[in-house]
């Protein structure tokens, strides 16, 4: 019997590739075609190497068997697009209002710019595979109908709390996700890319929180898992650690006893409400580091804090 030849120089890099690929295997496995929802912001979208590299790892998703759908955000593009257009912003409580000039705006970047490039760099990235990015916005197809977002604002001095008048900003009513599924089952290999803009019954054209849109397409996918790509590693105890996974209670009591802090919180807000809609988890992760969505998808370690039911 011929024993194995040993690892050389030369071909080292070649074995360590045939290894990680056959450690994916089960991984791949479990995520055949069954749908992932990833809600791509941050200041990292402005990258354009980063955003190759995510349009890169999409289009690998889709080659395995596993059905990307992409929800988008852009606030730091809307907010530079508005002082180059002389719009002044009003915030309370950190929350931008939005006037009709500011929806204009808003919705010129997230449906025009932003979610072209990224169809864009999925194009060029599945080219030679034929996988293609399509470009929506929630109004089309009525994916997504909103409702006026109603936020209260507790007066510092009578401590009173009266509702805030956001403008623009909707709330997801009701999704329906026939256009988007339509795409990723059907015969062509098409990732959708989706504009956190959403229309209400009225027919008026309405700002959505990302992290929100997202968490409302996926319970309408009923969607295996949910990414919510940021800008830390993932939901910190209070000495600072990293927590791998957490349960829907364990979220809701994190919130409550402050372990969640700043813009976590609406994060796992998000989470729980995605989960209870039907998403068997959600995972927040740090987007700005390169494969974190493979590593987290096909890998046994994982990436970030795992949300799920129990």
């Amino acid at each position: 019997m011929t024993s194995a030849l040993p690892d050389t120089d030369e071909n080292e890099s070649g074995w360590a590739t045939a290894r990680t690929l056959a450690e994916a295997l089960p991984y791949i496995q479990v995520y055949d075609r069954s749908v992932v929802v990833v809600k791509y912001g941050g200041h990292a979208m402005g990258e354009e190497a980063v955003a190759r590299n995510f349009a890169g790892d999409l289009v690998l998703m889709k080659l395995v068997g596993v059905h990307p759908v992409v929800v988008h955000g852009g606030g730091p593009q809307i907010s530079r697009m508005l002082k180059k257009a002389g719009v002044e912003s009003t915030f309370i409580d950190g929350l931008r209002v939005t006037d009709e000039a500011t929806m204009e705006v808003a919705e010129m970047v997230l449906s025009g710019s932003i979610n072209k490039d990224l169809v864009h760099y999925v194009n060029m990235a599945g080219h030679e595979a034929d996988v293609r990015g399509v470009g929506l916005s929630g109004k089309d197809a009525r994916l997504i109908t909103v409702e006026k977002a109603i936020r209260h604002h507790r007066d510092p001095y009578s401590h009173i709390e009266q509702a805030v008048d956001l403008g623009f900003v909707g709330d997801p009513k009701t999704v329906d996700p026939k256009i988007v599924e339509a795409l990723i089952y059907g015969d062509q290999d098409y990732i959708p890319v989706i504009a956190p803009i959403g229309v209400s019954e009225a027919g008026d054209t309405y700002n959505i929180n990302a992290d929100a849109a997202a968490g409302a397409v996926a319970g309408a996918l009923k969607a295996k898992r949910m990414l919510l790509l940021t800008d830390v590693k993932g939901v910190l105890d209070k000495d600072g650690e990293l927590i791998r996974q957490m349960s829907v209670s364990e979220a809701k009591a994190a919130i409550s006893d402050g372990t969640a802090t700043g813009g976590m919180i609406p994060k796992l807000e998000t989470a729980i409400v995605a989960i209870e809609a039907g998403v068997e988890a959600v995972v927040i992760l740090d987007g700005r580091r390169s494969h974190a969505m493979l590593v987290e998808l096909f890998s046994e370690h994982g990436s970030g804090t795992l949300v799920c039911a129990g």
